[in-house]
């Protein structure tokens, strides 16, 4: 797949005359179709050996993100009630009901709603996103232990009663969302912190196929991350188990609940992530940064990464992040070449699949704004039952409304009008409002030639 993006984006290949496109559909100033949503789920079971799936549990269940080591494993007690509480968006229903489902088919755990407050050992709490931020600006969303509510975490914030090392079982905890962003976000958020509620406490930039890394690649629960919260909830590992008591249970236990990882194969790469690239790519992403910070913290990145030798996947999300904020730039070689560079780093595993995809979209986009549309429907095409296994509704339509344009550059406008209409369906998932529908279909318009002359 590598060397079909590298000839697909720069390739000097002739067009043919351009048709003169319509002005914007219909839809972009009328009401908007019905909005999609995924209603199955394609299991993945993980691909790597259960001796590579060793190290990671145990780097995931024994560390914080921030680095301090947890001298054992906490978990609930089985059943696990949760309740909802706040403006919980209509789609909340859905998505969480098909999540528990999902934990207790694939993960083994007993776990459901219920509608008493007494009764809750999680608390799924929704908040405006402008008051979450203003206490926690660089979280999109977050869990707290030893609290139900808002309020008992703005009285205890800055305690010791919050703190995650010093728990000894897991009682209560609170996971807080905000309710006025995109359907998407919200699902994002109830996989990513309620397993982390439930489970494992730590992201790993390393591994290419879970929810538990900040790269943010993967939108739902995987494979992996169920066989991971399988063997977090195994009789054998109780509350207070320890790092070396773990470390002896866990062939055992990983050979009886993962048997075809009982086989040896590549493992991903255990050199550890230094706090300098994670430092420079949270600076390159995070909030309130200078564009000229933000590049040159993304390049940073890059020089830890190529000094470390890796050509894994932190390689491929130094590069993609790189090239990513060289387009608000205009460095247009620059977000060019490593778009292309870490697509060959993903198209090397076929565990980063996704990864592959989002690199795609925008060498897509490239394309598109250097009038070869065939090309551009060729690289989307390649990638989109990975984006819709990936259930990531937001990527999805981006990459519709980009095929949309492409074949009305084609001239093929009945084709273009059905692939749109698709799209802004499951934009209303991805994007949430109308007018974050329409703003992206406009700039998405706006990479055509015909359109920006």
């Amino acid at each position: 797949m590598a060397s079909l993006v590298l000839a697909l984006a720069l390739a000097g290949c002739a067009t043919a005359p351009r048709p003169e496109l319509s002005a914007p559909p219909p839809t972009a100033a009328a009401e908007l179709p019905p909005m999609k949503t995924f209603t199955s789920h394609r299991v993945t079971p993980p691909e790597r050996p259960n001796a590579a799936i060793a190290r990671d549990f145990l780097d995931l269940a024994f560390q914080m993100e921030s680095g301090r080591p947890l001298p054992y494993m906490t978990r609930f007690e089985e059943p696990i009630t949760l309740r909802v509480t706040g403006p919980a968006p209509p789609t909340l229903g859905p998505d969480l009901a098909a999540l528990l489902a999902r934990l207790r088919r694939e993960a083994g755990i007993s776990i459901r709603r219920v509608a008493s407050d007494a009764d809750a050992k999680v608390t799924i709490e929704f908040v405006a996103r402008a008051k979450l931020q203003r206490l926690v600006p660089q979280a999109a969303c977050f869990v707290v232990p030893r609290i139900s509510s808002w309020d008992e975490y703005r009285r205890s914030r800055r305690s010791g009663e919050i703190d995650w090392t010093t728990l000894a079982i897991r009682e209560r905890v609170t996971v807080f969302i905000p309710g006025d962003v995109s359907p998407q976000e919200v699902r994002d958020c109830l996989h990513e912190e309620l397993a982390q509620a439930i489970g494992p406490l730590n992201d790993l930039y390393r591994l290419p196929d879970s929810v538990f890394n900040d790269d943010n690649f993967h939108t739902v629960l995987t494979g992996f991350d169920m066989l991971v919260l399988r063997v977090y909830y195994a009789p054998e590992l109780p509350n207070g188990t320890t790092r070396q008591e773990a470390e002896r249970l866990l062939p055992g236990l990983l050979a009886r609940l993962n048997p075809r990882g009982e086989r040896p194969g590549p493992a991903l790469p255990s050199s550890p992530t230094p706090r300098a690239w994670i430092d420079a790519i949270e600076t390159a992403l995070g909030p309130a940064t200078s564009s000229s910070r933000r590049v040159a913290a993304a390049r940073r990145a890059v020089e830890i990464a190529r000094s470390q030798g890796w050509r894994d996947t932190r390689m491929g999300f130094s590069l993609f992040a790189l090239g990513r904020l060289s387009l608000d730039r205009n460095a247009a070689e620059t977000s060019l070449a490593a778009f292309v560079e870490a697509g060959r780093i993903y198209a090397a595993q076929p565990v980063t699949r996704v990864q592959s995809a989002h690199v795609a979209m925008h060498i897509a986009a490239f394309a598109l704004s250097g009038d070869r549309p065939a090309a551009a429907i060729a690289l989307i095409d390649a990638h989109l039952d990975d984006v819709r296994a990936g259930e990531n509704a937001a990527l999805l339509a981006s990459m519709l409304l980009m095929k949309a344009t492409a074949l009305e550059m084609l001239g093929r406008g009945n084709e273009a009008g059905a692939i749109r209409h698709e799209a802004l369906g499951w934009a209303r998932y991805g994007f949430g409002s109308a007018a974050e529908v329409r703003a992206r279909m406009a700039d998405i318009a706006s990479l055509s030639p015909a359109r920006s002359d």
